[in-house]
């Protein structure tokens, strides 16, 4: 919100000495955001003077068109002579006034204006632009035209305003009503302890029988809606100059006079408010819904498809207009031809988040929704709506109309019960009764009662809505820098838990692995779940919905960790990063079976540990995952070798390697889940409490998901459940013993049928081993004609080691024959001979 300081003079008698410096520092130390104070015209110097154009000769022979003009600027030259001037500008004609500087004049940007000679002829100053003298675009698009009745060597800078400061404030989501002058009035005369000269004063009529016809269909979504009517316009009215000044000095272009009030009114107010050619509007206005499909074409020329959850303006034909968004082209007041002569004039108020998710949804943010989405007055429809139709009265030469048309939904007003002590208690600092109820009663409030106080809120504040609320204004009235400095005094720590121990250690070990973590945001759409290929009825499409999303699009909070790591996975590889190798661990969300309410915690005092444990209940299920992705090359070629791809063994590895972190054995065997090829996916599992559980999945993705998700051919992907897996641990990990004795070797061969996982043979040969096993591993897979259809070869080495003595020939053996006994009476294994 920019705020010409000028114009905050006009309701509160802000001390002539007081520089746009001292108001930004007082405005700061009430909460404020005045992110900077804007000199206008700090570097302008005069003589700059409202000049008529006498004479105007065109210049042959140059490449664009000049103008070789004189201009009668009074005495302001010192001869009263006419000024010759060379101008390039074609916007204006002889007799119109213009702004002319002079010789010895300085523009912004420190542009010196002297007599030089150009094109032939020696020019004597300037006939300015709004962009010449700093004033931004004016829509004109060229040379200022002023109106006919100012006098000529009139000072221009006083006239044009063009001196001033503005405070740039950056407004809060829950500071709605410093969008406006009236809030930000309201806030200097706090700061300053000055009176206010509230705009929305106004003698305002009732509603009568005689008004423009509104239906309003959706009392929720519109609770308050104004209309009036004026007629008897003058098409050849336009904006006044101090009009088109604040306009411009608050950031906005001027377009035409009813557009022009209607966006003064609410940069004044903080209402938004539209305008429509009465002679365009077919029948009632009504407010409702949109039905899925509907078209409309805004303002900006663009043609939009409604969702049935957009609020809309309607007259007899269908929409005219996005509520409280942006109107519609075929209701339009159309000043270029001079036709619009009778106005119907909406002031309403919309629900803010419905409005909010309508500008989300069609990209489409204007200064209405702005306002609308943080909280407007409701209470201030009337008046804006009468201050606009006073302004047209008064510029335009109309009539009001004497129908008044108001459609209001039934609301109390919102009270709250608060201790008077309360924000004694939260600051630390004794206020006392009297300062607390002083201070609500300037944002205000009306207060009543004595210990306990019963507050009614103002309508421009729906952000006050508990005690809280109410203590922060009285705090940061009495000014933030006011509060004692206290250093916390934290009991002594206790050190990380487990599982914060087992998440730094998962973290080390694939970063050691050579994996690199990307931490992505926690928000997906549910879309994506069919391209990683989930099935209907997946637990996984059971999300939790945030009820105020950053995106429209991701509206859910995920429930695996893979659409964001595969996502950053295609962003990296289409940047030309090919070998990919990346890891996340973070939580996901799941919604509780039973809905529950979470309690409002206190703040004066600690929250009990039912309160906290109440809070915990409601919120949503958050286990911890770990994942990793892998594309390219996992060893790169050089002159050491070929290199390899990454691949499914590598993602398994990856699972390995965190389970060995945990200190808990992984049982990994065939599966078949959602993304992952169907014929390189290994199912994760680990024993807990003797019953088997499984954890995640890991291999090669599915082709499909790779076309779906626009990823490189052959990437891996593997996802775990890190607390299960921290539940299956024994603990922290054991470092092993180290044996100085020496290792014997056997090798086996063993035959099984295709169908039986390496996997189940390895767990009855690690059993059937005994203790005398320290290690075992696959290391060749064979299949071929001389083995039989449907058989395969598994060789193993089998690495044995006793503690305390050297192992005969005869115990290694024995070891081993044990080993293959037991691996044939449960796998059907065989001694391949």
């Amino acid at each position: 919100m920019r705020v010409p300081l000028s114009w905050l003079r006009e309701y509160v008698d802000l001390p002539a000495t007081e520089t746009g410096r001292d108001v930004q520092a007082k405005l700061v130390s009430a909460g404020l955001e005045v992110e900077r104070v804007e000199q206008l015209g700090a570097d302008l110097k005069g003589p700059l003077v409202v000049g008529q154009v006498l004479t105007i000769e065109e210049l042959e022979g140059f490449k664009k068109p000049i103008r070789f003009c004189t201009v009668d600027v009074g005495t302001a030259n010192g001869t009263g002579e006419p000024q010759e001037i060379v101008c390039g500008a074609r916007n204006f004609a002889v007799g119109d006034k213009v702004v002319v500087v002079l010789p010895g004049a300085v523009l912004p940007g420190n542009f010196a204006i002297a007599a030089r000679k150009t094109y032939g002829h020696t020019s004597h100053g300037m006939i300015c632009s709004g962009d010449e003298l700093g004033m931004g675009d004016d829509g004109s698009g060229g040379i200022i035209v002023l109106p006919p009745e100012h006098e000529v060597g009139t000072d221009a800078v006083e006239l044009l305003e063009l001196v001033d400061e503005v405070l740039d404030i950056a407004v809060t989501p829950d500071r709605g009503y410093a969008l406006s002058m009236r809030g930000v009035a309201r806030e200097a005369a706090t700061a300053y302890g000055l009176p206010l000269r509230d705009p929305a004063l106004l003698d305002v009529p009732g509603p009568n029988a005689f008004g423009y016809p509104v239906q309003v269909s959706d009392p929720h979504g519109c609770d308050r809606f104004t209309a009036r009517t004026v007629t008897g316009l003058s098409p050849e009215a336009r904006s006044p100059i101090w009009l088109r000044r604040r306009l411009q000095k608050a950031g906005m272009r001027p377009i035409s006079l009813a557009v022009d009030i209607t966006n003064y009114v609410m940069l004044e107010l903080g209402q938004p408010l539209h305008a429509y050619d009465r002679s365009r509007v077919q029948g009632t206005i009504g407010v409702r819904r949109a039905e899925p499909g509907e078209k409309l074409t805004t303002l900006d020329g663009t043609k939009r498809t409604l969702d049935a959850e957009d609020l809309v303006i309607t007259d007899d034909r269908g929409p005219i207009g996005l509520a409280g968004v942006m109107g519609g082209a075929n209701t339009e007041i159309d000043d270029t031809e001079g036709t619009t002569t009778e106005v119907v004039v909406e002031a309403a108020h919309f629900d803010p988040i419905s409005i909010a998710r309508t500008a989300r949804r069609h990209k489409l943010a204007s200064e209405a929704s702005k306002r609308f989405e943080r909280g407007v007055d409701p209470e201030a429809t009337s008046a804006a709506a009468q201050r606009t139709v006073d302004l047209l009265v008064l510029l335009a030469g109309g009539t009001a109309d004497g129908g008044v048309t108001e459609v209001i939904a039934p609301s109390a007003p919102r009270t709250i019960s608060i201790p008077a002590n309360h924000p004694d208690k939260v600051a630390g600092v004794d206020y006392g009764r009297e300062t607390v109820v002083r201070r609500l009663q300037q944002v205000g409030c009306d207060v009543y009662g004595q210990d306990e106080l019963i507050v009614t809120v103002p309508s421009w504040r729906p952000d006050l809505t508990d005690p809280n609320d109410l203590a922060e204004e009285v705090i940061r009235l009495e000014g933030y820098e006011n509060l004692p400095s206290t250093l916390p005094k934290p009991p002594a720590g206790l050190g990380l838990t487990g599982r914060q121990r087992l998440h730094r250690r998962v973290g080390r070990a694939l970063a050691g692995a050579g994996y690199v973590e990307a931490l992505n945001y926690p928000f997906i759409g549910e879309h994506v779940f069919d391209q990683l290929g989930l099935a209907a009825d997946d637990p996984k499409r059971r999300v939790v919905k945030l009820v105020n999303p950053l995106s429209d699009e991701e509206p859910a909070l995920r429930t695996t960790l893979l659409p964001g790591l595969l996502q950053a996975l295609r962003r990296n590889d289409g940047r030309g990063s090919h070998d990919l190798a990346l890891f996340e661990t973070g939580l996901v969300f799941h919604p509780q079976d039973e809905l529950r309410v979470a309690v409002r915690l206190p703040v004066d005092r600690r929250p009990t540990d039912e309160e906290i444990a109440s809070l915990t209940d409601a919120l949503p299920v958050q286990p911890r995952h770990a994942a990793v992705v892998l594309a390219g090359a996992r060893e790169q070629a050089g002159w050491w070798g070929k290199g390899r791809p990454a691949d499914w063994a590598d993602a398994v590895e990856s699972a390995r390697a965190l389970a060995r972190e945990s200190g808990t054995e992984l049982l990994v065997r065939q599966g078949q889940y959602g993304p992952w090829h169907p014929g390189r996916c290994a199912e994760l599992a680990v024993v807990v409490d003797g019953a088997e559980r499984v954890i995640g999945y890991a291999g090669e993705l599915h082709p499909r998901v790779l076309k779906a998700l626009g990823l490189p051919a052959r990437a891996c992907a593997m996802e775990l459940n890190l607390d299960v897996l921290e539940q299956a641990s024994a603990g922290l990990p054991k470092g092993p013993h180290v044996s100085t004795f020496p290792v014997a070797t056997q090798d086996v061969a063993l035959v099984v049928s295709r169908d039986v996982p390496a996997a189940d043979v390895e767990a009855a040969l690690r059993e059937g081993a005994g203790e005398l096993l320290e290690s075992i591993r696959l290391f060749d897979v064979y299949e071929g004609e001389q083995l039989g259809e449907g058989r395969k070869s598994l060789a193993y080495a089998l690495r044995f080691r006793a503690d305390d003595r050297t192992l005969t020939v005869d115990e290694a053996s024995a070891a081993r024959d044990a080993a293959v006994a037991l691996a044939g009476e449960r796998a059907g294994a065989v001694l391949r001979s």
